[in-house]
């Protein structure tokens, strides 16, 4: 570019200095050997000016061409990184395919189990009724040979007496058949929709998890420090002569709902809130209401709780665990959607200790909400900065502590607190909610989880 200026600067005053040159020479004749010589100056000049910008184009043309090469380099590389991610599409989109076609095999397959399963119990149900009614008829029956024997100590027992025995005891044993034939077939209902639901989730992470997500999904978060339990009032009672559970402060006569200290068999103090709305009391565990409180806490803080007795909490594993291990308790959970419509589920409960990542155990005893916990299972409990061995990485994907099995997202009430229709999909999977029987999800405005045990009288 430098050459190229100078070439610019001189041919001006070349073709200035000619045109002087010319006029001059109609003035004097004298003057002609004079300007022929200084033409010639000027042509060297102008001819060293072109060999300059000669060397300045071949310098630039190049540099334009190393430039060039580098651009045919980096496109090949983008071609081929192009090419290998369409080939790992491909592969992801074959796996995807044979998935969803062993999800529908599975299904099918369900279903027939399903059928098989509704006709076993529908003839459980024929042979239990002539049961009933054939024990009715003996026991009418055993009760005429009674009063006929005791007239008569000498009657032999009549044969159709006999005979209706034995056909009742055939009964017994083609109903036991029967019930393990269904146990059997229930067996196999819960393999075949732990598989489903296991397929769901690879197909769920495979088709509708964003690269963005994966990435941030595997960063180590630090942990979080929330204050301990604040609770707004405390119930005074003398410490020398403090209560065990809510139920022995309602048997002394204290029915209003509020937070008390109790000591537990293993000489531990803390507060606890009594509710007592329901004329029944129980101790509450779990409180959610408004999303005020982030239940996406760490190990530490769902160990110890978490939270204010007066807005929403989580009293702490480790002190549920030392109330329920005084006795035998039950399980209450209270929830209402957004339409205010209220359920409630009660199950017996075993809790295990922190050596057992606090093993939950339930068996539903009355309620009307759909499996709403798993039953009959062992669930472990988990959080984002704790996984049980053998699980799944539910915490991360649904957000909040919570006890789950090998399944994740059947339930989930520590999850984020979603208002309605103010998030997207994705963020209302890990909201507070339940999936009923027919496999609807269902948002949560509130839920409370109790406990109380099975004997109120047990603790006095």
């Amino acid at each position: 570019m430098h050459t190229i200026k100078i070439f610019l600067f001189i041919v001006p005053l070349v073709i200035s200095s000619r045109i002087d040159t010319d006029n001059s020479s109609f003035e004097s004749v004298s003057s002609e050997p004079k300007s022929r010589f200084a033409m010639l100056d000027d042509v060297k000049i102008l001819a060293n000016g072109l060999l300059q910008l000669g060397h300045g184009l071949k310098d630039f043309v190049h540099k334009t061409k190393g430039q060039i090469n580098d651009i045919f380099q980096k496109l090949n590389i983008y071609d081929q990184s192009f090419y290998d991610l369409s080939l790992q599409t491909n592969e992801i989109r074959e796996e995807e395919k044979e998935l969803r076609r062993t999800t529908s095999k599975l299904r099918v397959r369900n279903e027939e189990v399903k059928n098989m399963s509704l006709e076993l119990n529908s003839k459980l149900e024929n042979l239990l009724e002539e049961k009933t009614a054939l024990q009715q008829k003996v026991g009418a029956l055993e009760e005429q040979l009674m009063n006929l024997i005791q007239s008569q100590p000498g009657t032999q027992e009549y044969p159709e007496v006999t005979s209706l025995k034995s056909f009742v005891e055939q009964q017994d044993n083609s109903i036991k058949d029967l019930l393990q034939t269904v146990e059997e077939q229930y067996k196999q209902l819960s393999q075949q929709h732990s598989q489903i639901k296991e397929i769901e989730n690879q197909l769920r992470k495979t088709g509708i998890q964003e690269p963005t997500e994966n990435s941030l999904s595997s960063k180590s978060r630090a942990p979080r420090t929330t204050p301990p339990l604040q609770p707004n009032e405390t119930k005074i009672i003398e410490q020398d002569d403090l209560p065990a559970d809510c139920s022995v402060i309602y048997n002394r006569g204290e029915h209003t709902s509020g937070v008390y200290a109790i000591r537990t068999s293993n000489s531990q103090v803390f507060n606890v809130y009594c509710d007592t709305q329901s004329g029944s009391p129980w101790t509450l565990i779990q409180h959610r209401k408004d999303g005020s409180q982030d239940f996406n806490e760490t190990w530490e803080n769902y160990k110890n709780g978490f939270g204010r007795f007066d807005g929403e909490f989580w009293l702490g594993l480790e002190k549920i665990y030392a109330i329920v291990k005084q006795s035998n308790y039950i399980l209450r959970l209270e929830l209402q959607d957004w339409k205010d419509s209220k359920h409630y589920v009660e199950y017996s409960l075993r809790l295990g200790s922190h050596e057992t990542n606090y093993t939950l155990h339930l068996a539903e005893t009355a309620g009307n909400v759909p499996e709403a916990l798993p039953e009959h299972r062992d669930l472990m409990f988990s959080t984002w900065d704790h996984r049980a061995k053998g699980q799944f990485y539910c915490p991360e994907s649904y957000s909040g502590g919570w006890w789950w099995y090998d399944v994740c997202g059947e339930n989930n009430l520590n999850g984020k607190y979603n208002k309605p229709r103010a998030k997207s999909k994705p963020d209302r999977r890990r909201g507070i909610y339940w999936r009923s029987q027919n496999g609807k999800l269902h948002s949560i405005k509130s839920s409370k989880m109790m406990i109380q045990p099975t004997d109120l009288e047990s603790f006095e």
